[in-house]
């Protein structure tokens, strides 16, 4: 299967209001063109260094969704460009995004990540550093980003009642922190492994690479 056809047939199941972001790390500016070419917008890399190359060479409609752990002293070479920061765990990361989206003169969109999983290795925001973000959205202490949903992700595992269990509580801290705030619509949740299941449990936004690109090589 191509990576075209590969895209079909995926975006074919999708519900209308759930967003495919390709994942594209790892992967050769040829197969992110190919995905390009049946319709494929949203791409999702998670090595900053790598999506700025990326973004040198493809066309300029493209959106590009930063999906990894960020470190607060690269959040400066992405902030002319992209579209989305999806894992915004901590006040600082925040902090750091604001200040150099004003020196671009932009406004940054992003997702705060709360840690659903059992793993420790998984990062995320628990609920007190949520809430004090919170409190500093309702204050308008950030000009310059902006925060529209939340993302998180299940613990690796078979154990599918486990992973719904995850998906869910998601959803519950989602639903609440969206009443505060009328902005906060996205909830990034489920990967290739599990995104029918994230997409049951209220995902509005799903982070697709191997069953597009394929495996890793």
């Amino acid at each position: 299967m191509s990576v075209q056809n590969n895209l079909l047939e995926i975006k074919a199941h999708l519900p209308e209001h759930v967003t495919l972001v390709a994942v594209s790390k790892t992967k050769p500016v040829a197969d992110l063109m190919e995905a390009y070419a049946a319709g494929q917008r949203i791409f999702g890399e998670n090595k900053i260094q790598e999506m700025v190359e990326k973004f040198e060479q493809m066309p300029k409609d493209v959106q590009w969704h930063m999906i990894g752990h960020v470190q607060t002293n690269k959040v400066k070479y992405m902030a002319p460009f992209v579209s989305l920061i999806h894992g915004v765990d901590s006040l600082k990361l925040l902090e750091e995004i604001n200040k150099q989206a004003l020196k671009n003169n932009r406004i940054i969109d992003c997702l705060l990540q709360v840690h659903i999983a059992e793993e420790e290795t998984k990062f995320g925001l628990d609920a007190t550093e949520l809430n004090e973000i919170l409190q500093l959205l309702q204050h308008n202490h950030f000009t310059n980003v902006r925060i529209i949903g939340l993302m998180g992700m299940a613990t690796f595992t078979e154990n599918q009642d486990q992973i719904k269990k995850e998906f869910l509580h998601l959803k519950a801290i989602f639903d609440d922190f969206s009443k505060h705030d009328a902005r906060c619509s996205v909830l990034s949740m489920g990967m290739s492994g599990d995104y029918p299941l994230a997409i049951e449990c209220g995902s509005t936004m799903v982070r697709i690479g191997s069953s597009i690109f394929g495996g890793r090589k």
